[in-house]
């Protein structure tokens, strides 16, 4: 059999697979194995459990459940409302200040805990009420909720780019470093967005209030002294701080990720035990838990992916697919843009671990023979990943805000994000007529 006909039956399994149900891991898994069998000596079975060991003995790995813990022991005290209203209370005053606080909120957040859907859970759970409560749509509240969570993917620490550093293996602290400007950027749209659309509702609002009808919670002037500003700090400069010493510790030098993860992890269990009192077993438990879930499922995701990428490149599937692809003589841009579509596609049926693991051994060679630079490749495909998490049919973040805000249709949150996903698409247009946005910050940091 040809390794063309076996590199489509290998596709068409995984997916008959994946539609049966079957959990992602044991899917990737269970296709791998029963090719080992089918297709590989009969000896490599035996190395199942050597070669997932291999591939993920890895020292930058290791840093992934200890942000996780870092993530949940900030996701699941009251940091992120704290957060959020600290926010709320500084930027009231600007039109639409409710809506950019919580996307500041959601950028800030996502930087700490490096979880989307826990970013979502964390600001949403606040923000949207009162997003409401002052008279914003609903659709628009949850809009802002879920563009803001895709945030989670790409500001440091990410355990995507964590994975895409290893799978494309290039420095992880660059990547973090040329994540920066693009997320920046990101936040900027979203809140321009955010101050545009307020100003539209405001003055439909308005009309509406003049021509005699009800008076819109939107026209309702908030009254925070400077007082009540100040003291809603104190609880959120800590994380604040924690963040920046973390990112200091990181790209000044003085720790390796594995040892920033242990030591923001550490570090958010202390402030949550000083700020939140959170100390005694009872109240660490669903920390403890919560990280030991998501570590396992993440990390088993993580084994069985690189063990189907193993066994891609050992029937030479990904080396052929990737030469087939160069030997189509397509120009660097179309390239790019047929490889970043079918990232938006798969984004629809799998999360972005999966993507990263799946398809870095077929695109990774074709984009470096054409000349990108791999690191702002990554940028560009964690943006294109954050798409499927808003995108419908199947975006995640969309699952969480209605979980969250359960009295909001499915219909208006669906229209409330596709602003943002159009917003998300400029910027990765933008980012690729100025690719500095994204390599000039690691640059003058690690130097060319």
């Amino acid at each position: 059999m040809s390794v063309g006909t076996i590199g489509i039956l290998y596709g068409i399994v995984t997916l008959l697979v994946m539609f049966a149900g079957m959990p992602i891991a044991f899917a990737l898994g269970a296709v791998a194995t029963l090719f080992m069998i089918a297709f590989m000596p009969p000896g490599s079975v035996d190395t199942i459990a050597q070669n997932v060991y291999e591939e993920m003995a890895s020292i930058t790995l290791l840093s992934i459940p200890l942000f996780i813990l870092k993530g949940s022991a900030i996701g699941r005290s009251r940091a992120g409302q704290d957060l959020y209203g600290a926010l709320h209370a500084w930027m009231h005053k600007l039109p639409g200040g409710l809506g950019i606080a919580n996307v500041f909120a959601c950028a800030l957040f996502a930087a700490m805990a490096g979880s989307s859907p826990a970013t979502c859970s964390a600001i949403g759970s606040a923000g949207i009420p009162e997003m409401r409560k002052r008279g914003y749509s609903p659709g628009f509240a949850a809009g802002i909720i879920a563009a803001g969570g895709t945030l989670g993917i790409l500001l440091p620490p990410s355990i995507t780019m964590i994975l895409y550093a290893v799978a494309a293996e290039q420095s992880l602290g660059r990547l973090f470093l040329a994540a920066i400007g693009p997320a920046l950027f990101l936040v900027l749209l979203f809140a321009g967005y955010a101050m545009w659309k307020f100003q539209k509702e405001y003055a439909a609002a308005k009309v509406v209030y003049e021509q005699g009808g009800p008076k819109s919670e939107l026209l309702r002037e908030d009254t925070l002294t400077t007082r009540d500003k100040f003291a809603l700090l104190p609880r959120v400069l800590p994380f604040v701080i924690l963040l920046t010493g973390v990112m200091v510790a990181l790209y000044g030098g003085y720790a390796t990720p594995s040892e920033t993860a242990g030591l923001g992890a550490v570090l958010a269990l202390l402030l949550i035990a000083m700020i939140y009192h959170v100390w005694s077993p009872g109240e660490l438990r669903p920390i403890l838990v919560s990280t030991l879930q998501e570590s396992t499922m993440l990390m088993l995701i993580i084994g069985m992916s690189l063990l189907y990428s193993y066994v891609m490149s050992y029937l030479h599937i990904s080396q052929s697919t990737a030469q087939w692809i160069v030997d189509m003589h397509l120009s660097r841009w179309v390239l790019l843009a047929a490889i970043l579509l079918m990232v938006v596609v798969l984004g629809f049926f799998l999360p972005p671990v999966s993507i990263i693991l799946m398809t870095a051994p077929i695109i990774l060679p074709p984009l470096k023979a054409a000349g990108f630079d791999l690191i702002w490749f990554g940028v560009i495909m964690t943006i294109v990943m954050e798409l499927g998490l808003i995108h419908p049919p199947v975006g995640l973040n969309i699952f969480v805000i209605k979980n969250i805000a359960p009295d909001i249709p499915l219909g208006d949150v669906i229209w409330g994000v596709m602003p943002f996903v159009m917003l998300m698409i400029f910027a990765v247009v933008v980012l690729c007529v100025f690719p500095g946005i994204a390599t000039w910050f690691p640059d003058v940091v690690m130097g060319k």
